[in-house]
């Protein structure tokens, strides 16, 4: 089936964004002009009937692919039950999914949920949390980190300056430091993991007494920074450093997390456990939701009415995730592990071939692959990565980035090997039009 039958965009996505745009507002970082008409698993097409593989799957979300069979019928189901209670009543999709997050959770202690609608509300509720059992006022979080826009979680929120330009103060007591990065190292020596842990003793040391820090929250793998995997020992180093000064420590898996990296949650590669965790994205399969889990001794000291909202536990998002969680423990993290690891060998085949990538990185279905100039050599290749994402949508591959100049791939976790073979070499038709367009 050919992809593109039309100009980019069509006559129906141009009508439509001409009446987008006199409503909607421009805040949105509307990357290339594609507008979906319908999808079914990693394949979605436009309005115009125009066909794309998806592998930024509504970024990281549609885990289990569009319009999943399974997930489709629990929403229905659910739909045909009732649309909506409030979290001040009960229901059994609400109890079930809670049930079994706090099975799934990689605490290592009985734990509690609070479910809700987004990533940054999971983030805002474990700031809360945090604050609200140590009554510590300060928090350490990681250049480059994404955690959401809201106010809270805005404050950690550094991959683009962009992100809180025009917003300033944003909440207080924030402290933030570098994400090690072997690639693009910022200190001396080999273990860059060290080095960062190292640095945040010497914070604790000078500038930040550590007798008032709540928590430190770390993405175990970061997204919008560059897809970044942190060195061995990284995340086992902030657990003792946490666990030294009584500080706690929140994993950020709202990308990392449900099947993405080949495990339920992307720490379960280091064996390292959080006393918080926070998700969303890939848990509803498309659907809003998120949540929080924590060890119970520290969620279960909220007292009633210390946290809440209207839509938690949404019946509809409740099913969703519960389908999503079948199918992701059932078959979907382990296809992830063997498709990224196919993926990822495939990516290396393409390095070899051009010099402008730099590296290839990542775990499961969260890979990165970073384009670099040549004079200086090395340098971050933002306009090529620009260009190789508006080629690849006009090929037919939808793609995004991160970082500075790192290409992300995060198709559905039950991505088949011929859609990946065929994204490669829509991937390499893609790279070599980009490189055609000038320099680095």
């Amino acid at each position: 089936m050919p992809h593109i039958r039309t100009e980019l965009p069509g006559p129906r996505a141009r009508a439509l964004m001409a009446r987008d745009a006199v409503v909607t507002t421009p805040s949105y970082p509307r990357d290339y002009p594609f507008v979906m008409s319908h999808g079914r698993g990693t394949e979605v097409w436009d309005v115009d009937g125009n066909r794309f593989l998806d592998f930024e799957a509504g970024i990281a979300v549609c885990s289990t692919g569009h319009a999943h069979p399974e997930v489709v019928a629990a929403i229905k189901a659910a739909a045909d039950d009732f649309v909506h209670v409030s979290s001040d009543f009960w229901h059994e999709r609400m109890t079930a999914l809670a049930e079994r997050l706090t099975r799934l959770a990689p605490l290592g202690e009985p734990a509690l949920a609070f479910l809700c609608q987004s990533g940054t509300e999971a983030v805002e509720g474990a700031l809360k949390l945090a604050r609200y059992v140590t009554r510590r006022p300060r928090f350490i979080g990681f250049l480059g980190g994404f955690h959401g826009r809201t106010m809270g979680s805005l404050a950690f929120t550094s991959s683009k300056y962009t992100q809180q330009l025009g917003f300033a103060p944003t909440m207080p007591g924030v402290t933030h430091v570098p994400y090690p990065n072997p690639y693009r190292p910022l200190f001396a020596g080999a273990d860059q993991g060290q080095a960062v842990i190292d640095y945040l003793r010497m914070l604790f040391e000078r500038s930040v007494p550590p007798a008032e820090v709540a928590a430190i929250v770390v993405e175990p793998i970061q997204g919008e920074g560059g897809y970044l995997v942190p060195p061995e020992g990284f995340l086992a180093g902030l657990r003792a450093l946490c666990d030294e000064h009584g500080i706690l420590l929140v994993f950020d898996e709202v990308q990392s997390g449900v099947g993405r990296t080949g495990r339920m949650f992307a720490c379960e590669h280091w064996g390292v456990r959080p006393d918080i965790v926070t998700l969303a994205k890939g848990l509803g399969s498309g659907v809003p939701i998120g949540a929080v889990v924590a060890k119970r001794r520290y969620m279960g000291e909220w007292k009633r009415g210390a946290h809440g909202n209207t839509y938690g536990g949404n019946p509809l998002a409740c099913a969703a995730a519960n389908a999503t969680l079948d199918l992701v423990e059932r078959e979907f993290a382990a296809l992830a592990a063997k498709s990224g690891a196919y993926f990822k060998g495939r990516l290396h085949e393409l390095a070899a071939a051009y010099p402008c990538i730099g590296e290839v990185r990542g775990k499961g279905l969260m890979i990165g692959m970073e384009l670099i100039g040549q004079d200086p050599a090395c340098a971050p290749a933002k306009a090529l990565c620009d260009r190789l994402i508006t080629r690849a949508f006009h090929n037919g591959l939808l793609l995004l980035a991160c970082g500075t100049s790192t290409v992300r791939f995060m198709p559905p976790l039950n991505v088949s090997i011929a859609h990946i073979d065929e994204a490669l070499a829509l991937l390499r038709a893609s790279l070599d039009e980009a490189l055609q367009g000038g320099t680095a």
